[in-house]
């Protein structure tokens, strides 16, 4: 037995939706930033933690160091939108 799935509407927003949308776009890159810090974050946290062992292989350097141009990459946008308090403790 086979499913068939619908396609998706493709039925124009309503007006109260089309303004909801409006609102949230401008907060993409915000939560986009807060995302990849988060995300950077952690991940350095796990290297650091390799290097103190000492096992920290090239790899492993080069991949913290990605993380950290992540998380200031991300600091920067959040920093000129104003908003490093989403990624900063108060």
């Amino acid at each position: 037995m086979s499913t068939t799935i619908p396609a998706p509407s493709t039925a124009p927003l309503s007006s109260e939706s089309a303004a909801a949308l409006a609102r949230a776009l401008p907060h993409f890159p915000l939560v986009q930033a807060v995302a990849e810090y988060e995300t950077a974050a952690v991940h350095a946290a796990q290297l650091a933690g390799l290097a103190e062992s000492g096992r920290m292989t090239d790899l492993d350097a080069r991949s913290l160091a990605d993380a950290e141009d992540v998380m200031a990459a991300a600091r920067t946008v959040l920093k000129n939108a104003g908003r490093l308090d989403l990624i900063e403790a108060a």
